[in-house]
C-alpha cells in the first residue's frame, strides 16, 4: 500500500529529523540594529506582569536578512528593555518574519510574537559612502525605517549571551481567557559577530494601527550598526503567569484579538 503522507511518521523518520537539527551549520545574517532611549512611562506600559521596567527605558530594533539554505529570509524584532527578578533582557513587542516557516516555529515553540511581514535590508555604494536602509512593513505600512551612512569598521565584539522574554499562551476554545495557564519563557541566545560597522543615521517610526511602535518615540538615539552575525537559542519555562494579569496584553499578539475566534467583522465596523 502506498504511504499516506498525513499518516504517522516512523521512529526512524523522527530520529532523523532530530539528528539533522543537532548538526545545523552556522547561519550568518546581515542585520541593522538600532538602540535608543524612549519614554519611560511608555515602555513601562507595554510590559505585562511579571516583567518590570529596566533601569533605562531602551528600545532595540533588529532588521536582518539571511540566505537560509537557498531561500531568502527576512527577520525583524522590535523590543523594549525589561527586568525579571535579577535577570535583565528584552521583551519583543513584534517580530515580523517574511516566511511562514520562520513564524510558526518561534510562535508555537517559544511564544515569540511573530507576524508575517516584509523585511528588507538594502545597502548601496555611493561616492559619499555606503548608504543603508532597513525596513519593517506590514499591511502596506512601513512602520519602522532605519536609514543612514556607514561611517567605518568597528572592533569585532567578543561572543555574548543575550536574553529575551516571551509569554507563551493559547486563547481558550470558548473565547474566555486561556486554555492553560500562560508561561514566561527565558530565551537565551549565544551571539557571535564576524563583522561590525557603525552607521550614522536616524530611526523613523510611522503610525500603524496594527503595529503601534510610534508610541515608543526616539528620545535619544544611542547607536546604529550593521553587521554579520550568527547565534543559537535555547528556551526554558521559568514560571506560570497569572491569566488575569496577562489578559489586558493579549492584543499585543494579534492584529485583532477577535481573529482567534474566527468571528466575522462587526457590522458597520469597517474591515
Amino acid at each position: 500500500m502506498a504511504r499516506v503522507r498525513y499518516g504517522p511518521r516512523t521512529e526512524a523518520d523522527i530520529a532523523a529529523a532530530r539528528s539533522s537539527r543537532a548538526v545545523l551549520p552556522d547561519i550568518w545574517s546581515t542585520g541593522v540594529v538600532a538602540v535608543w532611549e524612549s519614554d519611560p512611562d511608555a515602555v513601562a506600559q507595554v510590559l505585562p506582569p511579571p516583567l518590570k521596567p529596566a533601569e533605562r527605558a531602551l528600545v532595540r530594533v533588529n532588521i536582518s536578512q539571511v540566505d537560509l539554505f537557498g531561500s531568502p529570509l527576512g527577520a525583524g524584532s522590535f523590543a523594549v528593555s525589561a527586568q525579571h527578578g535579577a535577570h535583565s533582557g528584552w521583551y519583543p513587542l513584534v517580530m515580523p518574519m517574511s516566511t511562514e516557516r520562520a513564524l510558526i516555529g518561534g510562535r508555537e515553540v517559544f511564544g515569540e510574537p511573530k507576524k508575517l511581514g516584509e523585511v528588507a535590508v538594502d545597502r548601496e555604494g555611493h561616492p559619499d559612502g555606503d548608504r543603508v536602509r532597513a525596513t519593517l512593513t506590514r499591511h502596506g505600512i512601513t512602520f519602522v525605517e532605519v536609514v543612514g551612512r556607514v561611517t567605518g569598521e568597528l572592533p569585532v565584539p567578543e561572543p555574548v549571551q543575550k536574553l529575551d522574554f516571551y509569554l507563551k499562551f493559547l486563547p481558550a476554545v470558548d473565547g474566555e481567557g486561556f486554555d492553560l495557564d500562560p508561561v514566561l519563557v527565558h530565551c537565551t541566545r549565544n551571539e557571535r559577530v564576524r563583522r561590525l560597522e557603525a552607521v550614522e543615521g536616524e530611526v523613523i517610526l510611522r503610525e500603524s494601527a496594527f503595529d503601534p511602535v510610534a508610541d515608543l518615540p526616539v528620545r535619544r538615539l544611542l547607536e546604529i550598526t550593521i553587521g554579520e552575525k550568527t547565534s543559537d537559542q535555547r528556551g526554558r519555562v521559568v514560571e506560570r503567569v497569572s491569566a488575569q494579569a496577562l489578559l489586558p496584553y493579549v492584543h499585543q499578539r494579534y492584529d485583532d484579538p477577535m481573529q482567534v475566534l474566527d468571528a466575522p467583522p462587526v457590522p458597520g465596523g469597517g474591515e
